[in-house]
């Protein structure tokens, strides 16, 4: 028998019980990736898995690849929805919060909305009115909580968001920090990896890349502007490392981690890489400073994060981007 919890008992109770499992925003790109991870997770646990949306219908391309998974219609502005998981799935044992406004430019078009969909008032409010308070939450944020004036942010310098992105998710942060008994903040930088179950709408960094140099046109990129980008699936790993702490361990968490990949590279780097796997011409790409497009918000200069933390604590070392492009573009092909 293994130490696990109960959805009303209290740690370290002897469980042979299924653990459960929600996953916030499950139709979208991480939250696709996470369900696929946690139903193939190799862990001697077994995984009972729900997740959220909000568009009318779950995708069909996800239902039908991954039957087991069970799919609740929320509006995490309202709250509408949690009390069926209530109903039809219990208390979980992990919750992941991958749902977000996470496009910059249309934060900063509408701060109310990026306010209300970032900040997890209704899961939060829903999390507390269960009896017990032995649920961990797992919270997104991103490396734009940083302000972006020097190198390798640790995860105990200031946070000072230059735009309403990274203000809706420090106040996510400072939210869950003082309602929650037991989490983990996931500060995350771009993640990039091989399309979802079901693709989503939104353009994928380095499928972007490649298409755009495949046309044998010049391209530009910044040379000025400095990420950590993740693979895909180490963001996965990270969480499943996590949610295997909590379930066999007996300690509370309060935790805050820099979640990048182990390369600062700028736009123009991460293209070259791509051009140098597909064979590109180098030529294709011209490299421009990202103080000459305006691009209707403020963007960090340099957010790139020192992740010694998450090795420390997690024993996982992110694979280089050089490798991830190649697993990106292989997986898709």
């Amino acid at each position: 028998m293994r130490k696990g919890r109960g959805s009303e008992g209290g740690r370290g109770v002897e469980m042979a019980e299924s653990k459960r499992v929600l996953v916030v925003g499950g139709s979208g790109y991480l939250g696709q990736h996470l369900l696929d991870g946690l139903l193939a997770a190799d862990s001697g646990t077994h995984y009972d898995v729900a997740f959220t949306y909000h568009r009318p219908t779950p995708p069909a391309e996800l239902v039908d690849a991954l039957p087991s998974l069970i799919p609740f219609r929320v509006d995490l502005r309202t709250g509408d929805g949690f009390d069926s998981i209530s109903n039809g799935f219990a208390k979980p044992h992990v919750i992941v919060n991958c749902a977000a406004l996470s496009i910059p430019r249309e934060c900063e078009d509408d701060p109310a909305a990026a306010m209300a969909n970032n900040l997890p008032t209704s899961l939060i409010n829903w999390l507390s009115s269960f009896e017990d308070n032995n649920t961990l939450l797992l919270q997104l944020s991103t490396d734009q909580v940083y302000e972006g004036m020097k190198s390798f942010y640790k995860e105990e310098d200031e946070t000072a968001p230059v735009n309403v992105y990274g203000k809706s998710k420090v106040g996510a942060e400072l939210f869950i920090s003082s309602h929650c008994s037991n989490f983990a903040i996931l500060r995350s930088s771009i993640i990039y990896g091989p399309q979802a179950v079901s693709p989503v709408a939104k353009s994928l960094p380095v499928q972007w890349i490649d298409s755009v140099l495949s046309r044998g046109a010049a391209v530009q990129f910044f040379h000025d502007e400095f990420r950590c980008p993740v693979y895909v699936k180490d963001v996965v790993n990270v969480i499943l490392a996590l949610t295997r702490k909590w379930i066999s361990g007996d300690e509370q968490m309060k935790l805050i981690l820099n979640v990048g990949g182990p390369d600062r590279l700028s736009r123009v780097q991460m293209a070259e890489t791509v051009a140098s796997y597909r064979g590109y011409n180098h030529s294709l790409i011209k490299s421009i400073s990202a103080s000459s497009v305006n691009r209707g918000v403020v963007s960090p200069a340099d957010i790139s994060m020192d992740i010694s933390k998450l090795k420390q604590v997690l024993g996982i070392s992110p694979v280089s981007f050089r490798d991830g492009v190649r697993l990106t573009l292989e997986t898709d092909a």
